[in-house]
């Protein structure tokens, strides 16, 4: 990682009076958009990397008031890759990108690039991620990855990114509010987040979901999930993650937890879906553990579960959902550890598509 800093620095190309104010916009995974304990290590790394390094720049908090005033912005993904440098089946080492734009020309002034060992990266989610009920191709998510990965020196900031950073920096403030078990707190600032400029993603919504579950305001949870499922819906892809014993179609139970809410969000998901005429496909999906005859079967079995849930809600459903089951083809993780780091692989995805 220090060394894909080296390169974006050495190389950055700032305009003369550019500004030297700095903030670190959280690094996150380059397909799942989640924060673990490795991008969170790789961002305290990196801002003493330029405190020592380059002195020049002053690093500043990632926050609201902070971006407006037009300061440089260093962003990184960190993206599991398998042997042919390909986010698909098992990976096999991790690629780091980082990227240096200026916020007061809209244009990327520095590139880094280096590889990792599995070794070295600790992939535990941090809190909000781990309890993040659901995934979809946001885009908010999208628009940093996009800015960081496949592009030069020169480039614009991808418009998805840069119209949405100010909101950016208060969901970060909400996400550590979240780690740090400020719940009330992490609310407030993810209801600021919703009024913001593209505040209408999701993980402002899965924010204001969980942070009312923490603070036992079951209203508002529902109404939070249900705004997800919605989302989801409308986006035409939802994955959720649904935990399960492993090797069984049983929805698991962490005991040091209790039951997770799946009867509420098999509930949101039924009335939700019933009020369109499009019809669902349940996807199921494995981890890359295992034979892949017996992840296919599994992961069908698991949609099938899912789907069956849901007709007992709305039996109006019976006829506008199939179950499908695609085992390991599909991974977003892919580091084949079976924890809850690639607790997305194990997901049942709600994909819409038109009744024939």
């Amino acid at each position: 990682m220090l060394a894909a800093a080296g390169n974006l620095f050495d190389r950055a190309q700032l305009p003369a009076g550019s500004a030297r104010e700095l903030v670190i916009d959280p690094l996150i995974d380059g397909v799942t958009g989640a924060q673990s304990v490795a991008t969170q290590a790789m961002g305290v790394r990196l801002a003493q990397f330029i405190k020592e390094r380059h002195p020049g720049y002053a690093v500043q908090p990632f926050r609201a008031g902070t971006v407006q005033q037009g300061p440089l912005l260093l962003i990184g993904t960190l993206t599991g890759v398998n042997g042919e440098r390909k986010t698909a089946g098992l990976r096999q080492a991790y690629r780091v990108c980082l990227a240096l734009a200026d916020l007061k020309t809209g244009k990327l002034v520095g590139k880094g690039l280096a590889f990792a060992t599995p070794e070295a990266v600790d992939p535990s989610p941090l809190p909000f991620f781990r309890d993040n009920p659901a995934w979809l191709d946001d885009a908010a998510t999208t628009g940093y990855v996009r800015t960081c990965q496949g592009t030069k020196i020169g480039d614009p900031i991808n418009p998805n990114y840069i119209d949405r950073v100010i909101t950016a920096a208060t969901v970060a403030e909400a996400i550590d509010a979240y780690g740090a078990g400020r719940y009330a707190d992490a609310l407030k600032l993810y209801e600021t987040a919703a009024e913001g400029p593209g505040g209408d993603q999701l993980r402002v919504r899965s924010g204001l979901y969980l942070t009312n579950l923490k603070l036992r305001r079951m209203g508002p949870a529902r109404k939070a999930f249900g705004e997800i499922v919605d989302h989801g819906l409308d986006a035409r892809l939802l994955g959720l993650k649904f935990l399960f014993r492993p090797g069984t179609a049983a929805m698991w139970v962490d005991p040091a937890v209790g039951p997770l809410p799946y009867p509420m969000w098999l509930t949101e998901i039924a009335r939700r879906a019933a009020k369109r005429t499009s019809c669902l496909e349940l996807a199921g999906h494995t981890s890359p553990t295992g034979a892949e005859p017996i992840n296919e079967r599994l992961s069908l079995l698991r949609a099938e579960s899912v789907r069956k849930s849901i007709e007992v809600i709305s039996p109006a459903m019976r006829k506008r959902m199939d179950a499908k089951g695609y085992g390991s083809t599909q991974t977003l993780v892919g580091n084949g550890r079976d924890d809850l780091s690639d607790a997305l692989d194990r997901r049942v995805e709600l994909r819409v598509k038109d009744c024939s």
